[in-house]
């Protein structure tokens, strides 16, 4: 098991986005960095469980919110308009091997940098 320490992602312009962890509930550990208004809180939750056929299921959710400020009755207020979210899954068996589970998260690496995902994410462009 990890120790919760900072998460450490970066943007599109490569700076650091830091999710400082918050605290863990029913096993799902909550990390957030925040703008200081809490309509603009990023949150990153991540979590494991045991299957009832003995496997791992690892849940990894990101949450980027986009806030403007509004004017509401001549007073400026920060609003979220928007969010762009994130889920990734990992299911394994319970004879899966470290091996296999390394190899599961070097592909997911190469598969963020690749290509059809960087254009399918980036420019919302499916593969043809």
């Amino acid at each position: 098991m990890a120790a919760k320490a900072n998460v450490v992602l970066k943007d599109h312009a490569d700076a650091d986005v830091t999710f400082v962890p918050r605290d863990t509930s029913s096993g799902v550990t909550t990390y957030v960095q925040t703008g200081g208004v809490p309509a603009d809180e990023k949150t990153l939750t991540i979590s494991m469980v045991k299957k009832s056929s003995g496997g791992r299921k690892a849940t990894v959710k990101l949450t980027l919110p986009v806030v403007q400020d509004v004017a509401v009755g001549g007073i400026s207020k920060p609003t979220k308009v928007r969010a762009a979210y994130a889920t990734l899954v990992l299911d394994f068996s319970e004879v899966s091997t470290t091996a296999e589970r390394q190899d599961m998260r070097k592909a997911l690496d190469a598969l963020a940098s690749a290509a059809v995902f960087t254009a399918l994410v980036d420019n919302t462009d499916p593969p043809y």
